[in-house]
This record gives structure tokens, sequence and C-alpha cells, in this order.
């Protein structure tokens, strides 16, 4: 039977483990997840964020998921042509990493390990903005220019991860009184989801492997860590890094509910992914309950079908009419938020697109006559 979000914050706590590791597709209710979480351990008062509750959020967790983006946001003032600059809505973190601690340089050389090394970001003098400029490959420099989606999602992690470092190293000083700060001392979870969406391999491996490095650093007793993540590959590393045997799938079932599933092993091994996605499409097809996830999922499925026959692209496994699946596959899985938005539930037409495109990838492949045969 399954439970809802809450339910499952409550488990993740409950079991008091020093990490607990999250696998789940995109849709599935990560972040709404950690969100929940974050109720959990720094619940509202009377129904509002007061003064208290943002101390209790600030002393007892340390979260890093889609809002935090929140906290950084582009002033382009297009209408007197200024060069863009990337807001920052100060808070006591930022202030004492920035501020306090003087850790923007450590921040810049965090943020250049997963960008161009040339990308330079340049704080302001009481660090509530942030302009970017490109080193060329001669002596001409390119000031303030507007960094893309992904490059701004690693800077804004390299942030977090600056904090995480500095909080660790306090927290590793075992007599309180020796800290050089006391804030932290309250400090009971680092949820951690999804750090990797815009990365390369190589650089998420990177990311992974530092991330593991900084976690087995910690020995506090007290400090716990959840990380959720949709990459299968950043979940190997991490289980593999971490030797963390256990970890959990989350599931969305079609009335509304989830179930977090233990999983031994990585990816590959526990729950192979590959075969989850293939069951999930099967069910929903089986029981028509088809929503715009799916085509994330079907998506999903070719892209790993692809990579183990060696296509280099996973459209090139379409039937005949690549160019109009192609286009309708591409329409549902944007993450744009503008397409979000104009995008509506499937059409019983479009639902037969999944039913369609699932049934051509089971029949014309070998790979997965094979693995019919070996389930």
């Amino acid at each position: 039977m399954g439970r809802s979000l809450n339910e499952i914050a409550k488990e993740l706590r409950d079991a008091n483990k020093k990490m607990q590791l999250i696998y789940a597709f995109n849709g599935m209710g990560k972040t709404r997840l950690s969100r929940e979480f974050k109720k959990l351990i720094a619940p509202k008062q009377n129904g509002t964020e007061d003064s208290g509750a943002e101390e209790a959020t600030r002393t007892k967790i340390l979260y890093y998921n889609a809002f935090t983006e929140d906290l950084f946001y582009w002033d382009n003032d297009l209408e007197l042509d200024a060069e863009p600059k990337l807001r920052i809505h100060q808070n006591a973190f930022t202030d004492w990493i920035l501020k306090d601690q003087g850790q923007d340089r450590n921040v810049i050389a965090n943020f250049q390990l997963y960008a161009d090394n040339k990308l330079t970001p340049q704080f302001s003098p009481n660090f509530d903005e942030v302009t970017f400029s490109f080193q060329r490959g001669t002596d001409e420099r390119a000031e303030n220019v507007k960094i893309s989606r992904g490059e701004e999602t690693n800077f804004i992690w390299s942030v977090f991860y600056t904090i995480l470092d500095q909080v660790i190293t306090i927290l590793n000083v075992p007599e309180v009184a020796d800290r050089e700060t006391d804030q932290f001392n309250q400090l009971q979870y680092v949820f951690i989801d999804d750090p990797v969406s815009s990365l390369d391999e190589n650089h998420l491996i990177e990311l992974g492997v530092n991330l593991a490095s900084l976690i087995s650093s910690s020995t506090s007793p007290d400090l716990n860590f959840i990380i959720t993540t949709h990459n299968p590959l950043f979940y190997n590393v991490l289980v593999n890094e971490l030797s963390n045997k256990i970890g959990y799938l989350l599931e969305r079932f079609e009335d509304g509910t989830f179930g977090l599933i233990e999983k031994k092993g990585d990816s590959n091994s526990s729950f192979s992914y590959h075969l989850f996605l293939k069951h999930t499409l099967e069910r929903a097809v089986a029981e028509e309950r088809i929503q715009k996830y799916h085509f994330t999922l079907l998506r999903n499925l070719y892209e790993k079908t692809a990579s183990f026959l060696g296509y280099p692209r996973w459209s090139e496994l379409l039937p005949d009419d690549k160019t109009a699946y192609l286009r309708r596959i591409v329409q549902f899985t944007s993450h744009s938020t503008l397409s979000a938005q104009m995008v509506a539930d499937p059409t019983p037409e479009e639902k037969q697109i999944v039913r369609l495109l699932l049934t051509h990838l089971c029949d014309n492949y070998r790979f997965w006559q094979q693995e019919e045969r070996n389930a």
C-alpha cells in the first residue's frame, strides 16, 4: 500500500542512519520529499514562517534542492541595456560563508572544477550580486557575460558545497567550546536533491567522488545525510565511494501515493532501472493511466537501449517517421517552465504513441528480446 511523502519523510528521520541514498526517476517527487522532510525537522509555527521557524531551519537542517536556486536570480535590466548580474537573496548562510568566512575564492575554485576554468565569477563588495567574465585564449576578456542555465546551477551548487565543507570542518571539532562558531551545533541533517542535472559524465563523476569524500570526512555523530538523484551513474558513484550497501528506490503510484523500496548494491545490480522503466510503462499502458511523465520514462528507456546497443542518438531507434515522434516526445520531456505551462495532459492519440513506441522498442531490438528470456 502506498504512503504519503510525509510518512516517507518520517521513515527517513526515524531510521537515524548516517547516510541514506535514494534513486528516483524525474517526476517521482524527490524535490517534494526534500520539502516534506524540511517541514518535518523544522515545522512552521502556527502555520506561518515566523522568525523562530526560520531559525530552526537554519540550525537543524541544511538542504539543497530546486528551491535553493531561488536564492539567485538574474537582473538583466533590459530597459536600460545594463550588463547582466546574478543577484543573491542574502541569508544567514550566504552572509556567513561569503562575508564572515571570506570563502568567495573557494566558491570560485569549486565552480571552475565543473565549468570552464576561464569562466570567472566576480562578487560585488557586499556580496549581493555576481558578474561573470570569460578569459579568451589571448589577452582579450569578455566582461559581464550571461552564463548558461547549467553553469548557473553549477555556481549555486558551488556556494552550497563550500558552505557544507566549512560546516563539516567545524562540526568535526569534538569539543563544542573549541568550535569557531556555535550556529551549527544543533545541525542534524543535510538533504541534497539532485545536484547533477547539468553536468557531463566526467564532471558528474568528479562531483560524486568529491561529495562522497566530504561526507566520509564527517566525524560528527549527530550529523546525517540524505541524497536523492535521478541519475544512475551518480547513484553508482556514491554507492561505491561510500561503500553504501543499501539504498532506496522512490516510486510514485497512480493514486498519488508513494513507495520507498530498499535495494542493495548499485543501480545496475540492485533494481535494474531499465527493466523498472519498462515494467512501469507496461503497467501504465495496460491500466490506461498514461500521464505526461511517462513520456520522460519512455525517452529514458530509449536512451538506455541506444547506449547499450552503441547508437549515437536514441532517436535512431524510433520508427520510420522519426521526426513526428521525436517532436512529440521532446515536447513532453522538456524541463522548461514555459513548455510545462503550454503542454496539456496527453490526448488519447498521444497516449497511443507511448503504447506504439514501447511495443516497437521491445519487438524490434534483440537486447529486449534477450532481457525477456533472461527475466
